[in-house]
């Protein structure tokens, strides 16, 4: 059985769980001991924070301590730090392309002008200092670098602009507002860059950035942007490529995130086969492409779900499996 490792594990149960019924020995690794995808796996490890010197170091441990052949970067948080530690990683195949591409996707006015410069459409974007005057209001102001639909703000005009870049905390970008539908397409691509499969679905509704709800859809122009941008960019392994479909036909992309996307229980039910397309990559297997091979139609509801825990005795905690006992039926008038 291949062992996997995956890092900032957080709540990403669906992901965790998928790889161990593919066959795999799953290890989750995060800095939190409360969170839900640690205790979803066949072992488990609190590691330190990102940003601290020790974290590729524990990382090499537990990929020594557990034969680790597969490590998978789970959110945007490390995704460039585990890309550039690849060789402290050995022999484990980091599931994410190079550094600079981690670096210049999660950089949302980097990855525009990466667009611009290759072909690929994507909306008019500016720094703040930079917006022409004949800019097409609606305009977002966008964080440059983040995730999860955090610090974007709509401006109608001039004043509201220049308030929300006062305002906003962060380095951001201004873009033009899309028109069209949006669209999600989530590929796979293996160590050269060949796109195995892209998966479009739709945006049928969405929270905090993530979609709550949407569907498979079999279109073959989507398809085939899906796995052209893919592989301009240099993907390996999962990537979310977001686009809108506008109407003068264009499909301008607005945000590549290289990793499984947070939706990534519909292409799994799709047949995406994502994970076991990973495991083969981690075993020096090439699988050929499938592309457009999906089931169309299936539609994914996400609701909420938990995980009770109790104090092991050793300073961390187990999953709460005990059942109580049914309540016990009282007959009128015996209370």
């Amino acid at each position: 059985m291949t062992a996997v490792l995956f890092t900032c594990a957080g709540q990403r149960v669906d992901i965790v769980s998928a790889f161990g019924r593919a066959g795999a020995t799953t290890v989750a690794a995060d800095l939190d001991p409360l969170a839900p995808a640690l205790y979803h796996a066949h072992h488990r490890a609190l590691v330190p924070r990102v940003d601290d010197p020790g974290y590729v170091a524990a990382l090499a441990a537990l990929v020594a301590e557990h034969d680790i052949r597969l490590v998978v970067p789970l959110t945007d948080l490390d995704q460039a730090i585990v890309s550039a530690a690849r060789d402290d990683l050995a022999p484990a195949l980091v599931l994410a392309p190079p550094p600079e591409v981690c670096r210049t996707m999660g950089d949302k006015y980097l990855a525009h002008s990466f667009f611009e410069a290759h072909g690929i459409s994507s909306p008019r974007s500016w720094l703040p200092a930079d917006v022409p005057a004949d800019a097409r209001y609606p305009l977002l102001v966008k964080v440059r670098e983040g995730f999860g639909s955090r610090h974007i703000y709509r401006a109608d005009d001039p004043e509201q602009l220049a308030f929300y870049l006062r305002a906003t905390p962060v380095d951001s970008m201004v873009q033009e507002r899309c028109l069209g539908e949006e669209f999600s397409i989530d590929v796979f691509c293996d160590t050269r860059g060949r796109c195995l499969n892209a998966i479009p679905r739709s945006m049928i509704q969405s929270k905090g950035g993530e979609s709550i709800k949407g569907e498979s859809l079999q279109d073959r122009e989507l398809i085939d942007h899906g796995a052209r941008v893919a592989e301009t960019i240099g993907i390996v392994g999962p990537a979310n490529v977001q686009c809108f479909r506008e109407p003068d036909g264009s499909l301008p992309v607005t945000d590549v995130n290289p990793r499984f996307g947070g939706a990534f229980p519909l292409p799994l039910a799709a047949g995406s086969r994502y994970p076991q397309h990973a495991l083969a990559l981690a075993r020096g297997e090439m699988p050929e492409p499938r592309l457009g091979e999906f089931r169309a139609g299936v539609v994914m509801t996400r609701f909420f779900s938990d995980l009770c825990l109790v104090p092991d005795g050793n300073g961390g905690f187990v999953p709460f499996a005990e059942e109580l006992p049914d309540p016990v039926a009282v007959e009128p008038g015996e209370a």
